[in-house]
């Protein structure tokens, strides 16, 4: 029987590009874990997919994963099945562009392959305690890049 576990995740950027962080919050049982990171020069769409890949890669065996994001860019590329008409297009979009983030999205798709995800969209900032805390953590890792880089 494969555990089932509750992901939150989101992503900031201080400018876009910018410094930016991601928080995830993983739930299974009565535990929970947190982690976060950040990088120097990103965008906040790299870190909402980030936190989600982040996320999943701490799961140590294939799970049932409720993955709650604010990120409509990450919840439209699943659910409106945007990565699989990328991929047929040859990582093109409908406009003929090459798809941003393509290395995120092809780390992502092998994650998606050991895990069995369902991606659910949350209204960002506003009353659900696990995305705000996901906020807090991602923008705490964006002040800790833009501390280094004043050091």
């Amino acid at each position: 029987m494969m555990k089932q576990v509750i992901i939150y995740t989101d992503g900031a950027c201080s400018g876009n590009p910018g410094p930016g962080g991601w928080g995830c919050v993983l739930m299974y049982g009565n535990r929970q874990k947190e982690c976060s990171g950040g990088q120097d020069n990103t965008t906040n769409n790299r870190m909402e997919v980030t936190a989600a890949i982040e996320a999943l890669k701490r799961l140590k065996e294939s799970c049932i994963v409720d993955l709650y994001t604010d990120s409509a860019y990450l919840c439209n590329a699943i659910e409106k099945r945007w990565l699989d008409n990328w991929q047929r297009n040859g990582w093109r979009t409908a406009n003929k562009n090459a798809v941003e983030n393509q290395d995120l999205w092809k780390e992502l798709i092998e994650l998606l392959q050991i895990h069995q995800v369902r991606f659910h969209k949350v209204k960002g900032h506003a009353d659900n305690e696990f995305n705000n805390r996901c906020d807090k953590l991602a923008r705490d890792a964006t002040q800790q890049i833009i501390s280094q880089r004043k050091a």
